[in-house]
This record gives C-alpha cells, structure tokens and sequence, in this order.
C-alpha cells in the first residue's frame, strides 16, 4: 500500500529504522510510534519505499 502524504512516507521510514535497530525506539513519536507497534517490517516497508514526488504534505485521517 503506497504512502498517500509525504509525512506518512516519512513517518513509516522511521519506524522502519526502528525496527531493523538503526534507530531507538524510544526516540520514536506519534504516528511513527504507532506505526512500530502495530506495523511489520514488510508493511513499513512498502509504505517507506513510496516516491514522494507529487505528494502532499499531509492528508486528513478520513482520506
């Protein structure tokens, strides 16, 4: 599932160094914080991997 916002690429991106260990969980906030705890690596990395040329920078929740 592609990103559909440059802060939710972003956000998953984190998450992701988190949970291969390049990055401390606990430095870890919001929605990146929500995406480690209720994402697989395999998931985080399909929306990490999302080019985020032609994004917005952010989408309302309801989108």
């Amino acid at each position: 599932m592609p990103a559909k916002s440059k802060a939710q690429q972003k956000a998953a991106g984190a998450a992701l160094s988190a949970k291969r260990g390049d990055t401390r969980v606990k430095d870890l906030k919001g929605a990146s914080k929500d995406m480690y705890d209720s994402m697989n690596e395999e998931q985080l990395e399909d929306l990490a991997k999302t080019s985020r040329k032609n994004k917005p920078e952010h989408v309302a929740q309801d989108e």
